[in-house]
């Protein structure tokens, strides 16, 4: 029976596999995805195989750490295998071992240092790796000499009678190994609101990104994209977009929404199910029409109806960004950060003594970019089910007007100044507006499954005008 079990190294799994014989010798399936991935295996999407042969007993090799998964077995003899977490964090320097025959794999995860010592002659050692080799790669190891008194590795054969290469022998020990820090997560739109704070609150939590904003990654020319190959990151998190819903609906603005929004999202989804990495995607409320009645919210599942040219394009975004085998599609409306948007606006304008007239027949909830960025990387770094997702702030379903009064009121100012109009109303005589939706409202339920606390708008509003 195909079982898997853990080891003290986090991630390293030894995978038990049927090896079935007769007077002809014996047949396995060494690796079987479908089974692999239903026993608990990460998706490790291999893309080449290598092969170890090892004529004499005691070859030894390694230690070495590599910037991609392996998947470790034997095709015939038997080795004593032998693994050190050379990974940034609590469990650097962690050993673990295991003796392995046909009948054992391993799968080690990146920056965990790989080696082995053969216990019979002509041992054919073999592995998948879901990464191609490449000079440049090898720079990219992390080694550690086989003899560190610190592992205290057990070698079945004393390291002075084994077979060693010169390399092997010159590796550090384990008290001058600089530790492999974790795969960067790709950050594009890194300019905007959101972007920002996703590259904030990323290196506050210490995960590495590699941030691109429209000055270095232009998402209307794939040919020009600075990074050709995705293969070593832990993900990519799309916060870019064409976002100014009026100009999409003129010429210029509509080939602009359907170039960023919809065809660089088909391409982006294509290099990350080539390369087997996850895609984390932000969409909106506008694939809807809004007309669900106020009280009601809409689920994840509701069907997609655009109003207008902003919400078809991210809608036929969405569905390029489902083709990619992992992916989180993360729907938001009414975001707030740093710089313009309706918050700054409000806050000006009382401050400025003028008494706006402000929209109160649009409703739904506030989503503050920090939340949105945390958001988004509690679903990347936790490996949450892939789908489709909802965030807003929580709270009550409310208006535009509501939302100009509370900042009228936590900025010091007298809320009645303002006047509640409608969407008809505001609109009259102003040619080029995009039509919204009038109810923006969004289910958080499935996001919170994840183990996602939703952070209530209205202390979030406070804290954001105190700042």
């Amino acid at each position: 029976m195909l079982t898997i079990s853990t080891t003290d190294i986090p991630g390293l799994l030894v995978i038990d596999l049927p090896v079935h014989g007769d007077n002809r010798g014996w047949f396995k399936e060494n690796w079987q995805r479908q089974k692999l991935l239903a026993a608990g295996l990460p998706d490790l999407g291999p893309v080449q195989n290598n092969i170890s042969f090892n004529a004499s007993v005691g070859t030894t090799r390694g230690i070495h750490a590599e910037p991609w998964d392996k998947y470790v077995s034997v095709a015939t003899g038997r080795i004593f295998g032998a693994w050190v977490d050379l990974r940034a964090g609590e469990s650097f320097g962690t050993v673990a071992t295991v003796e392995l025959g046909p009948e054992k794999a391993v799968f080690v995860p990146r920056g965990v240092g790989n080696s082995f010592q053969t216990l019979e002659p002509d041992t054919a050692y073999t592995y998948l790796v879901n990464d191609h080799w490449s000079a440049d790669a090898q720079s990219r190891y992390t080694f550690l000499n086989l003899a560190d008194p610190t592992a205290a590795i057990a070698w079945p054969i004393p390291l002075e009678d084994a077979e060693l290469s010169d390399k092997d022998r010159a590796h550090p020990m384990l008290a001058d190994v600089t530790p492999m820090q974790p795969a960067p997560i790709l950050v594009l739109g890194a300019g905007g609101q959101l972007g920002r704070a996703l590259v904030a609150r990323a290196e506050a939590a210490g995960i590495p990104v590699e941030a691109h904003g429209r000055d270095t990654w232009d998402m209307t020319d794939p040919t020009s994209w600075p990074r050709e190959h995705f293969r070593g990151l832990r993900a990519v998190v799309n916060a870019s977009a064409m976002t100014a819903v009026d100009a999409a609906e003129t010429p210029e603005g509509r080939a602009e929404a359907w170039a960023v929004n919809a065809t660089a999202v088909a391409e982006l989804a294509r290099r990350c199910a080539d390369a087997g990495v996850p895609l984390a995607h932000v969409s909106t409320d506008y694939v809807f029409d809004g007309t669900l009645p106020v009280g009601q919210e809409h689920p994840v599942d509701h069907p997609l109806a655009p109003l207008g040219v902003y919400g078809q394009s991210k809608a036929a975004g969405e569905t390029a960004v489902r083709t990619v085998p992992r992916h989180w599609i993360v729907r938001t409306s009414w975001v707030i950060g740093e710089g313009k948007n309706f918050v700054a606006t409000m806050a000006s304008l009382a401050e400025r003594g003028v008494d706006p007239a402000v929209v109160a027949d649009q409703h739904g909830r506030l989503t503050f970019a920090d939340d949105l960025a945390d958001a988004l990387l509690h679903l990347v770094t936790t490996d949450a089910p892939t789908g489709t997702y909802h965030m807003t702030n929580s709270g009550d379903v409310v208006t535009w007007h509501d939302v100009a009064r509370w900042v009228f009121e936590d900025t010091g100012h007298d809320a009645s100044r303002i006047s509640p109009v409608t969407t008809a109303e505001y609109t009259a005589g102003k040619a080029g507006i995009a039509p919204r939706p009038a109810n923006s409202a969004l289910v958080l339920g499935p996001l919170e499954a994840t183990g996602f606390e939703v952070p209530d708008q209205r202390d979030r509003l406070r804290e954001h005008l105190a700042r």
